[in-house]
Parts: C-alpha cells; sequence; structure tokens
C-alpha cells in the first residue's frame, strides 16, 4: 500500500464518519427521507455532469455495473442511509456511527457464513471482539435510555450495506467511476422520493446551521467521499481498502462530540476501540489469506 492510498483511506474515514454529524444536524430540523432523496438527486446529478466532463458515459457501463448502480442505489443509499437518517431522529450521531462501523464485521461473518469464505483465526477473534465491543456500548446506551427502534433500525441497515457489498464485488474495476457513483445516487433519489409522501410530515425548520449541514454532506460525504472509496477499491483492492473502517467507530464519536456536544462516555470509548480493533482483525486476516493466495 503506497503512501498515496494510506492518504486516500484517511481522508475517506474522516469523510464518512463526519457525515453521521452533519446528518443529524440535518434530520433534526427537516424530514430525514425527503432530505436524503434531495441530496442524492443534487449530488448524482453533480455526478453524471462531471462524468460527462471527463469522457465518460453510461453507455459504457458492463452488466456488473448496472448491476452495482442499482444494488447501491437501493441497499447503500436509500436503504442504509434511508434507516440511518431516520434513526438519527431519535438516537445519536456517534451511536449511529459505531453501529454503521460493524459493516465490515457483517460482511466477514456472512462471508464465512454463507458463501464459503475462508477466515484466519485472526479473523475469527476480530469478529468475536468486535462483538464484544458492540456488547459493552449497546448495554451502556440501552441502559441510559437510548431508543431500541432507532438502534434496530441502524443494524439492519448495516446489513443491507453488508449485502450490497457482497452483491457488487469487483464492479467498479471497468473504469467509468464517476458515472456509477453519480447514477447509483439518482437511484436512490428516485426510491426515497417515492417513499417519502407516504412516512413522513414534511416540515422543515429552515436555519443557517441546516443550510450548512445539507451542504456539506451533499458535496463532502455524498459525493467526494464515495469517489474516492472507488478509486482507493481501484487502487489496492477492496479488502486492503475496506481496512480503513476500522477508524470510523473512533472518527465517528469523536466528530460527534465536538460538533455537536455528544456525551462521550467510558463505555463508549472503551467500546469504539474495541471494535475498532476487531474490525482491524479481520480486514488484516483478508489481506494476509490475499497474500497467501
Amino acid at each position: 500500500m503506497d503512501i498515496r492510498a494510506i492518504f486516500m483511506g484517511l481522508g475517506f474515514a474522516v469523510m464518512w464518519s463526519s457525515a453521521f454529524t452533519s446528518s443529524r444536524m440535518i434530520v433534526l430540523e427537516a424530514p430525514p427521507l425527503m432530505s436524503l432523496s434531495l441530496r442524492f438527486a443534487l449530488s448524482g446529478v453533480a455526478g453524471v455532469l462531471i462524468a460527462w466532463a471527463m469522457g465518460q458515459t453510461w453507455r459504457g457501463l458492463t452488466r456488473n455495473q448496472w448491476r452495482a448502480v442499482i444494488v447501491l442505489g437501493l441497499c447503500q443509499n436509500a436503504l442504509y442511509l434511508g434507516l440511518n437518517w431516520t434513526a438519527m431522529q431519535w438516537i445519536e450521531a456517534g451511536l449511529a456511527s459505531i453501529i454503521a462501523a460493524t459493516m465490515p464485521l457483517i460482511v466477514a461473518f456472512l462471508g464465512w457464513t454463507f458463501m464459503g469464505e475462508r477466515l484466519r483465526p485472526m479473523g475469527l477473534a476480530g469478529l468475536a471482539l468486535g462483538l464484544t465491543g458492540v456488547a459493552i456500548i449497546m448495554g451502556a446506551r440501552l441502559t441510559g435510555g437510548s431508543d431500541p427502534v432507532g438502534i434496530a433500525m441502524c443494524f439492519v441497515a448495516a446489513l443491507a450495506l453488508a449485502i450490497a457489498t457482497l452483491t457488487v464485488r469487483g464492479a467498479g474495476s471497468g473504469g467509468n467511476v464517476m458515472m456509477i457513483v453519480g447514477l447509483q445516487m439518482l437511484v436512490g433519489a428516485g426510491t426515497l422520493a417515492v417513499i417519502s409522501p407516504f412516512v413522513e410530515h414534511w416540515s422543515v425548520a429552515l436555519n443557517p446551521r441546516l443550510v450548512a449541514a445539507f451542504l456539506y454532506t451533499v458535496l463532502v460525504p455524498g459525493l467526494l467521499a464515495t469517489w474516492v472509496w472507488f478509486l482507493l477499491v481501484h487502487r489496492i483492492g477492496a479488502v486492503r481498502a475496506a481496512t480503513f473502517h476500522f477508524l470510523t467507530p473512533f472518527l465517528g464519536v469523536t466528530i460527534a462530540a465536538a460538533f455537536l456536544g455528544e456525551r462521550l462516555g467510558p463505555s463508549d470509548i472503551l467500546g469504539a476501540l474495541i471494535v475498532a480493533a476487531g474490525i482491524l482483525m479481520v480486514q488484516l486476516s483478508k489481506v494476509q489469506r490475499l497474500a497467501a493466495a
């Protein structure tokens, strides 16, 4: 892994983790699904226009890439982020980021259980460690009054993203990365636009913080982070790129504490560090498996 890939991975981790804080700012002032649909519409149009400027076109997409557009649009954008944004009306951004960070653990477990993928002893130990960290955080949060429905929605969201990740492996290897990013966001925008009027009341408390948070979420986590992720996967592979997810629990709770003043208790810090260690062990075991192959 070269120095450029390391900086790309660190940049992605910071941008991805910060999305929970900016999203929490949005959903406290506006309907989550309507806001998310608008975010995806703006990011998607911008992505497609940038792709055109780069000489990319949807006509050049392969069958696997079209599958990635549909699956990511539905599972990552509509389900994963839709459930997370809805849940963050009731739970804190830091907690949502920790649950979302379990996605690599879920991917490893599903691949091991249903797809026959081998896990080295380090990977199995990482799964157990990650589960322990989650149990520590959930025990403290549930006894502290965190909403169990919101927590359950975040876990379902992480499962949806894990399934999407397993489904579209290798789909970004044929080029046209920015076009894929833009189109899958438009799929998410259209899906949420259909659902939103039936499940939420459209009422917006417009203020400068809402506008700033929305623009930041559209441009940075929404467009830039997704583009960097695809480039990173193309550069070093999905397994090595996913290693950077181990930073998400710590960064997520830290950014939320800094900008939202969220409580950061000893159980949160301990649990986040244990989850991060578990994620790192799982991903390093996959890297070792690739190196030995």
